[in-house]
């Protein structure tokens, strides 16, 4: 299922309001990595994961979405990804998961690169809602694309952006503060973002220059 050949680098793809429809679904993506590390046919997986209800939802549609998502999701990371997955602790799972998320979706990975990578490095530590405004401003600016989503889209991308990195750990949140809190890379992951030409998506992620 995993396959990175033909993975279109994240500055030519597209701006898509896609990840509104979307959560971290962290425990449902391990179970799922889990398989393909076991080596599991697409069939079997999906077998799994619907006949089986592997993911434990009531309603077999929410069943059948969250399982398209998390496969296209999945088949963004190859196989060194994976295994670091496997063999990763909490910390490192939760970042490559937000990895996948990023590697497919421009403007989120943008809004980490030139927010909260940048505030990071300039030492302000509190991301605020202005923050996330101006930045969707500043890309409507930029693109009919983003300019022409409506108010509801744009905020629901906004609650969407925040809460896959508060998933992860890149910001606490305290009395209604974000204070950012730059993770610390997996040596081994960090090799490999370089490796794959990821060296922006590393840099993106760990808050620094």
């Amino acid at each position: 299922m995993a396959n990175t050949n033909s993975r279109i680098p994240i500055q030519d793809l597209p701006y898509s309001a896609g990840l509104m429809s979307q959560s971290c679904w962290f425990i449902e993506f391990k179970r799922l990595i889990q398989l393909i590390a076991e080596g599991k046919s697409d069939d079997e997986i999906r077998h799994e994961c619907l006949d089986n209800n592997l993911f434990g939802y009531a309603k077999e549609y929410r069943a059948k979405r969250v399982y398209g998502y998390l496969t296209n999701r999945a088949k963004i990371l190859d196989e060194s990804l994976i295994h670091l997955f496997i063999e990763g602790d909490l910390a490192t799972q939760k970042l490559i998961n937000l990895i996948a998320i990023l590697r497919g979706d421009r403007l989120f990975f943008e809004f980490v690169y030139e927010v909260y990578r940048e505030k990071a490095i300039l030492g302000q530590m509190e991301l605020e809602d202005q923050d996330v405004n101006v930045f969707f401003r500043n890309k409507g600016n930029q693109s009919d694309v983003v300019e022409n989503w409506n108010d509801s889209t744009k905020r629901k991308l906004k609650n969407c952006y925040l809460n896959f990195m508060a998933d992860t750990g890149l910001f606490r949140t305290e009395n209604k503060v974000r204070t950012i809190t730059t993770p610390i890379v997996d040596n081994r992951l960090a090799a490999y973002l370089e490796r794959s030409g990821d060296h922006a998506l590393l840099v993106a992620i760990s808050g620094v220059a």
